[in-house]
C-alpha cells in the first residue's frame, strides 16, 4: 500500500474476488440467502473474460439461452443481481488475505480499501488480468502517479493534458469519456486502424475532425519527467521522426495478460495453479474461504460457465452458516417462496 494513501475499512457479509460470470452469479445465490456482497476486480468493468476477451463472441451452452454473446451474458447477469445491490470496487487487485483476531477474513486491495467479512469467494477465473506495459525504459517510476493502466475516477484527470496509448475498446472508450473532462486528450496508436467497436471509432474520428481531440499515428518511444510526474512522451513516427509531446498523464491500454497474481500467496491448498476445493461446498482448506469458476479444481472439474453457476449455488448454502450462524438454513425455491420473491422484487400473482 502506498505511503500516505487513505485506507478505507468496509465490513460486509461476503467478499467476492473476481467479477466474471461465476462471481456475478455468486451475488445472486448469496443474495437469496440474505448475504450482502462487495466485489473486487482488477478490470475497470464487470464481466471478466466475457467482457474483456470475447464480448462479441457467441456462447451456446448457457441453459435456456440458445445463443448470446459474452457481453450480453454479462448484461443479463448484472440485471439479475440488481435486487441485491452489490457494491463493485473495480480497477483494484486483491493483494492480501489474512484472518482477523475476531475470526473474520480480511482482504486488502490495491486501491486503499480493506474488506472484512466472514466469507471470501475467489472467482478469479484463470487468475488476475495484469496490464501489458509499454516497452518504455523506467516506466515503473511513474506508475500510479502519472502513468496508469486503468481509470478509477474520471475527476482525477479533470483539466489535465493526457495521452492515451492503445487501439482497442478500452483506449477509445476512455478517450471519448475523458475528452469532456480533460484539458486535452491525445490518442496514440501505431497504425490508423483500430480494434474497437466501429461506432466508437467513428465517434473518435469525429472529435478529431472537429479539433476536440488529437490523434497521433506513432509508437511510444520514451517518457520524461521527475519524481514520478511525467512531463512529456516521446513518439516515434515512420521515417524515424521523433515527436516530443508535453502531457500531465499517460494512460496505456496495451491489453491484458493473465497471471495468478497475489492469490498465489494466499494460504490455500493449490494443485498447480488451481485452488483445491471440496466439491460438496467449494470450500478451500481455509474455513469460510471458497473458490468457484475456472480457478478451482476438484475431481471431474469442467471449465464451463455453467459449472461455475452450479458451484456458486452450493457455495452459498455453506456460506449461509458462516454469515448467519444463529439462523436455521431452509431450502427454498424461487418459484414458490414468497420470501425469495420479495427479495427479488417479484410481484406476487395468484
Amino acid at each position: 500500500m502506498e505511503e500516505g494513501r487513505e485506507i478505507k475499512l468496509i465490513e460486509t457479509d461476503a467478499i467476492i474476488i473476481g467479477t466474471g460470470p461465476a462471481g456475478l452469479f455468486a451475488v445472486f445465490e448469496l443474495g437469496l440467502h440474505d448475504i450482502k456482497c462487495h466485489l473486487v476486480d482488477i478490470l475497470d468493468r464487470p464481466g471478466g473474460q466475457c467482457a474483456e476477451l470475447y464480448p462479441e463472441k457467441p456462447i451456446y451452452d448457457i441453459p435456456g439461452v440458445p445463443v448470446c454473446t459474452g457481453g450480453e451474458l454479462v448484461e443479463r447477469l448484472m440485471e439479475q443481481i440488481k435486487p441485491f445491490h452489490p457494491e463493485f470496487h473495480l480497477g483494484q487487485m486483491a493483494e492480501k488475505l489474512e484472518k482477523t483476531p475476531e475470526g473474520k477474513w480480511r482482504v486488502t486491495a490495491s486501491g486503499g480499501v480493506i474488506f472484512e467479512a466472514p466469507v471470501v469467494v475467489i472467482a478469479a477465473g484463470g487468475g488476475s488480468f495484469v496490464p501489458k506495459k509499454p516497452p518504455v525504459k523506467d516506466i515503473e517510476r511513474f506508475e500510479g502517479k502519472s502513468v496508469f493502466y486503468a481509470v478509477r475516477r474520471k475527476d482525477d484527470f479533470a483539466g489535465k493534458n493526457i495521452v492515451i496509448a492503445g487501439g482497442g475498446d478500452s483506449a477509445l472508450d476512455w478517450a471519448l469519456n475523458l475528452q469532456p473532462v480533460a484539458g486535452k486528450v491525445t490518442l496514440v496508436h501505431r497504425r490508423d486502424e483500430f480494434r474497437a467497436a466501429p461506432d466508437t471509432v467513428s465517434k473518435m474520428r469525429a472529435l478529431v475532425e472537429a479539433g476536440k481531440m488529437d490523434l497521433e499515428i506513432a509508437t511510444l518511444a520514451a517518457i520524461e519527467g521527475e519524481n514520478g510526474q511525467i512531463s512529456k512522451v516521446v513518439l516515434h513516427r515512420d521515417g524515424a521522426e521523433l515527436i516530443h509531446l508535453p502531457c500531465d498523464a499517460l494512460l496505456a491500454f496495451y491489453g491484458l495478460t493473465m497471471k495468478l497474481g497475489p492469490v498465489a500467496g494466499f494460504d490455500l491448498k493449490f494443485e498447480g495453479d488451481l485452488i483445491a476445493v471440496d466439491p460438496a461446498s467449494f470450500e478451500t482448506n481455509q474455513p469460510g474461504v471458497f473458490a468457484i469458476g475456472d480457478i478451482c479444481t476438484y475431481p471431474g472439474k469442467m471449465k464451463l460457465i455453467l459449472s461455475g453457476f452450479h458451484e456458486a449455488a452450493l457455495m452459498a448454502r455453506k456460506a449461509f452458516g458462516y454469515v448467519h450462524p444463529d439462523r436455521r438454513y431452509r431450502f427454498q425455491y424461487t418459484t414458490s417462496s414468497s420470501n425469495l420473491k420479495s427479495a427479488l422484487g417479484v410481484t406476487q400473482t395468484k
